[in-house]
């Protein structure tokens, strides 16, 4: 078994949510179904979280040079992110799962108060392989929940996906040891 290795703070790498393209995955010139992605991240008190740095990783679609499948947005005052991405594709399962996972992406919050980055992922509603995707089939409907945006109508001119983050308490976010 490999030896685990230290957590890292986004440490120097702050300045990089001063930029605001960052938040834009198809700033390279990706092509395909523009998307965007929005949510809120909230403390166990319902409290926003406005000073939080929010990663969005894609395998869906493969890299390419015009796709990196990465992205970086800080919170506002009121603890909202914004992402423009492409709609992710399914991707292969875990080795020896046989199946396939549903369209998602992998997200992970740095944030004040965490010694330790959180990861989660986002699936999208009404995804027929979201009834059998290995992560989602082991949860609970109302902890599954958690982990699905939203569509939530057109927003500068792109259709909209909301998947609010709760840091803790009731309607916790389900967050991945990984």
């Amino acid at each position: 078994m490999p030896a685990a290795t230290a957590s890292q703070t986004i440490g120097p790498y702050w300045h990089l949510l001063e930029d605001p393209s960052w938040a834009d995955l198809t700033r390279l010139g990706a092509v395909g179904e523009r998307i965007a992605l929005i949510g809120n991240i909230t403390d166990g008190d319902g409290v926003p979280v406005s000073d939080a740095c929010v990663e969005l990783w894609q395998a869906s679609p493969p890299a390419s040079a015009d796709w990196d499948g990465f992205g970086r947005a800080a919170t506002d005052v009121e603890g909202n992110f914004r992402f423009v991405t492409l709609k992710p594709g399914p991707v292969p399962g875990p080795p020896g799962a046989n199946a396939l996972q549903a369209p998602h992406g992998a997200i992970t919050l740095f944030a004040r108060g965490l010694m330790i980055h959180l990861q989660t992922r986002v699936y999208f509603e009404g995804e027929a392989l979201n009834k059998q995707d290995p992560l989602l089939a082991s949860l609970e409907p109302a902890r599954q929940a958690t982990l699905v945006a939203r569509p939530e109508g057109e927003r500068d001119g792109l259709p909209s996906w909301r998947l609010d983050i709760r840091l803790q308490g009731v309607g916790e976010t389900v967050f991945l040891d990984i």
